[in-house]
């Protein structure tokens, strides 16, 4: 009989810990101060071969993410999406898009924020682990940027 007694307060005990548990964690998880702000923010730069490029872009704390659009002249675009992180004022990534509508492709991305504009990176490129990306032992250069985006309000 004591037995019994024993499991059954086990179990009572055993369930009242996951239920506290849960709401805990349920808690946790919708906390306003865990949630990251992010804002999204529209941008668009034309360089001087007249081509244009959008550029739609998600930032938080330490990651970015968009989309991408390059429109060469009127006859054919390059469009896709990009994703990174953030150190200081660089958005480093990868750009995976669709050149001329053709086969998807990885291409390494930078872009540095400066003086509320973003400036394209120029740099070597090369693989690591089968995926295009900046050489680290060469800089990327800013100063000679092919597109300076500015912010378009929506």
């Amino acid at each position: 009989m004591n037995l019994e007694i024993i499991k059954k307060h086990v179990v009572t005990q055993s369930i009242s810990l996951f239920v506290i548990t849960l709401l805990l964690l349920l808690y946790s998880c919708n906390s306003k101060e865990n949630q990251f702000k992010e804002k999204q923010t529209f941008y668009q730069a034309v360089n001087a071969n007249k081509d244009t490029a959008l550029l739609s872009i998600v930032v938080n704390k330490t990651r970015f993410y968009g989309q991408y659009e390059i429109k060469y002249g009127r006859t054919t675009k390059d469009s896709g999406s990009i994703k990174g992180n953030i150190k200081d004022n660089v958005f480093l990534g990868e750009y995976y898009c669709r050149p001329y509508g053709g086969n998807l492709k990885r291409v390494p991305i930078a872009l540095l924020r400066k003086d509320n504009k973003l400036f394209l990176g120029n740099g070597v490129v090369t693989t690591f682990l089968g995926l295009p990306c900046f050489a680290t032992d060469v800089p990327i250069s800013y100063s000679d940027a092919e597109f300076v985006f500015e912010e378009i309000k929506k």
